[in-house]
């Protein structure tokens, strides 16, 4: 098993969740008005009169299998509108309950 944390801008919600769907990942816990700035080049989205966009992010724990392919989409999403902006990251789950 697999944690996939993904953060994303507030444009992409519907997309994420066409992609959950399509995927069958069914289980995740969602965060909205999540603030940030991605590392590389990525804008502030904080909810302010400067920087008024803001992120969500979600964690979903999925079998190794579709990890591939949800980080396959997570890419493909973000090549159609860098600025707009989606990352995803993983990690391994050791245990659950």
């Amino acid at each position: 098993m697999k944690s996939v944390f993904i953060a994303f801008n507030q444009a992409n919600t519907e997309r994420v969740e066409y992609m959950l769907d399509t995927l069958g990942i069914r289980g995740f816990t969602w965060w909205n008005d999540v603030t940030g700035r991605g590392s590389v080049d990525g804008e502030p989205r904080m909810g302010t009169h400067t920087w008024p966009e803001m992120n969500s992010a979600l964690l979903t724990i999925v079998p190794d299998e579709v990890v591939p392919e949800l980080l396959h989409r997570i890419k493909k999403l973000d090549e159609i509108n860098k600025e707009v902006g989606i990352r995803a990251f993983v990690w391994n789950v050791e245990a659950s309950v």
